[in-house]
């Protein structure tokens, strides 16, 4: 099916779930379903209407150039309309067929942020606890709501392991290209010598799982509950109200104290397990579907290396796309990270959009 048949196609879809929603009759969840596509498919048809109607003009203005009845002041004025006209064809098309490519279905969904501290001691916790607020703070730039989920800290600013829920429209679709490794450039506080060390941290971006995504047997778990040890205020260690839920099948362990009540710190740990076996499932359907594919955006892998944040130099490069930025500041407050993604998410689509012209 070419392009064209395509945009046929595509507009006769519309056409029909427009006359159904006109019946009468329907039933509620189909009305929804079909209102949903219905608003899916408006922007597309928007932009294939505006093709379509440049296609016409330009064959309208072909026919009046090659009329012999024509004056040629008439003829070259047309002429200079159709290359105008000429020119935006391919910007029209592109945008049809951007907005054709298929879409994530995670794209909307709420994520679970996971940072870990990796190589480097004390100065790879610092860095985690560095990159678990700048997402903090980008989600407040958004709007977006950022509850923190557990924090493992080591007493000295830094963080072993922290994660968060984060709720908004379109979460994931921005985040999906954060995962991977984050190596940090920088004179820790302690080094007397002014020496840089590398440390690194971990990021996973999860998309957060619903009951309908992953079916999680009881038998398959195992849940020991245990008193909670740390910072959390004076009954914290009184209840055995902490949390670990193993799942048996795939051994992914999930702990949770920071709640005082055992329920609660339960129902976080299933979210994030839950978060965690759709991610592994969203990996390996991505893995059968594009066996051969490795986008230059990178595969959202967490061993792959995709940021380094040098301090000395106030320099942030991303290594999937090979672009560098200077404000070190403004990058930790989470005010630089959408000139990133924005970059990552034009050349995966640039990436997606050559594979249909291969």
């Amino acid at each position: 099916m070419n392009f064209h048949q395509r945009l046929d196609k595509l507009i006769e879809r519309h056409n029909e779930v427009g006359d159904r929603l006109n019946d009468g009759h329907l039933q509620a969840d189909e009305r929804t379903m079909l209102s949903k596509e219905y608003a899916d498919l408006a922007p597309v048809i928007g932009v294939v209407d505006e093709l379509r109607g440049l296609v016409a003009e330009m064959d309208d203005l072909a026919k009046l150039m090659a009329d012999p009845g024509v004056d040629g002041e008439l003829k070259t004025l047309a002429q200079s309309e159709y290359e105008e006209l000429e020119e935006q064809q391919p910007l029209l098309e592109q945008q049809v067929q951007i907005l054709l490519l298929p879409r994530d279905r995670d794209d909307e969904k709420n994520v679970i942020v996971e940072v870990r501290a990796g190589t480097g001691g004390d100065e790879a916790a610092l860095f985690a606890s560095d990159l678990f607020r700048m997402y903090q703070k980008y989600a407040e730039i958004h709007s977006w709501k950022f509850e923190i989920m557990h924090v493992s800290d080591t007493g000295l600013g830094g963080v072993k392991e922290a994660s968060a829920s984060i709720n908004g429209r379109g979460v994931f679709a921005r985040l999906k290209f954060e995962s991977g490794v984050h190596r940090v450039q920088r004179v820790p506080k302690t080094e007397a010598s002014g020496r840089i060390h590398t440390s690194a941290a971990t990021v996973a971006i999860l998309p957060e799982a619903e009951e309908v995504d992953v079916n999680i047997e009881e038998k398959d778990l195992r849940v020991d509950v245990f008193r909670a040890s740390g910072p959390g205020g004076q009954s914290v260690n009184t209840t055995d109200s902490a949390v670990r839920i193993t799942h048996l099948p795939t051994g992914i362990v999930v702990s949770q104290q920071d709640e005082k009540s055992q329920h609660k710190n339960k129902a976080k740990g299933m979210r994030i397990l839950r978060a965690r076996l759709y991610e592994q499932k969203r990996l390996a359907q991505a893995e059968e579907r594009a066996a051969a594919r490795r986008s230059q955006v990178g595969t959202g892998d967490r061993s792959e290396r995709v940021r380094t944040y040098n301090f000395p130099q106030g320099r942030v490069t991303d290594h999937r796309i090979n672009i560098s930025e200077f404000d070190m500041e403004k990058m930790l407050a989470g005010e630089l990270l959408d000139t990133f993604i924005d970059a990552l998410l034009a050349d995966d689509t640039a990436q997606r959009l050559a594979e249909i012209g291969e």
